[in-house]
């Protein structure tokens, strides 16, 4: 790789603007390995790759430009397209606010496809009527026929719109359950609801509620439950009600 797409791909990348000092620091070894005997031939190289790089993205062809903010270098989109980028902002869909309990739903929903409601339940250790039916409503999971037991119970699965929020090309690409918890920790960490907010479709108190960890839902076992007041609930969650009394609104 080149110097000049090692210091775009580091300034397109960071969220603030990064320094001349940062940057010979990040690519200073590759740089002495092609060549450079010392320290101001490293700083001569990147600073004329750094002025390459701001005539490059000055070309009208290009939509962003590389600027210096605030004693560092940064990349943003040309004034001259901000009206375009504004109206693509405004069409982008809003932030999903998901509770904790929906997350762990939605992580047994992806591992464990499909899955019937008691089952999830059985993992998470409460009930999860309420939280699919929030699922359904924000379209990260949807129904997949029924399963060949007594009752016929409901079965999920995750959708497209589960596969672009997370950037996968399907569900063999999903990581780890250790990676994709912390996939969706990254992911909904400023839009999930307070803890103090109650859970979410669950009854009980939080206190109540068994951690849920990759084991807990690696080797959970299937159960059959065959209640038609089960069923019910299940159709009650589809149609985007909740049929358990006294659980706490879906966030």
């Amino acid at each position: 790789m080149s110097l000049k797409a090692k210091l775009e791909a580091i300034i397109y990348a960071a969220e603030t603007p990064v320094t001349l000092d940062q940057l010979i620091e990040l690519v200073k070894e590759s740089v002495i390995g092609e060549g450079a005997p010392d320290g101001t031939e490293v700083k001569s190289r990147v600073r004329l790759a750094l002025e390459e790089l701001v005539v490059d993205y000055y070309s009208p062809d290009h939509g962003v430009e590389i600027r210096q903010v605030a004693g560092g270098y940064r990349m943003s989109t040309k004034p001259e397209q901000h009206d375009m980028v504004r109206a693509f902002a405004k069409s982008l869909k809003p932030p999903i606010r998901l509770s904790l309990p929906a997350l762990e739903t939605l992580a047994v929903i992806a591992y464990k496809q499909p899955v019937t409601v008691p089952e999830i339940s059985e993992i998470r250790g409460v009930d999860a009527a309420g939280v699919i039916a929030t699922l359904l409503d924000r379209k990260l999971i949807t129904t997949a026929g029924r399963k060949a037991v007594i009752g016929r119970l409901i079965l999920y699965k995750t959708t497209k719109e589960f596969l672009l929020r997370f950037g996968l090309k399907d569900v063999n690409e999903l990581p780890s359950m250790e990676e994709f918890e912390k996939l969706v920790a990254e992911s909904f960490q400023s839009d999930l609801l307070p803890a103090d907010g109650g859970v979410e479709g669950d009854t009980g108190t939080p206190e109540a509620t068994p951690a849920l960890t990759p084991e807990a839902v690696a080797d959970a076992e299937p159960v059959e439950i065959n209640s038609v007041e089960i069923e019910a609930e299940q159709e009650a969650a589809t149609a985007g009600t909740t049929s358990a009394a006294g659980s706490d609104p879906a966030a």
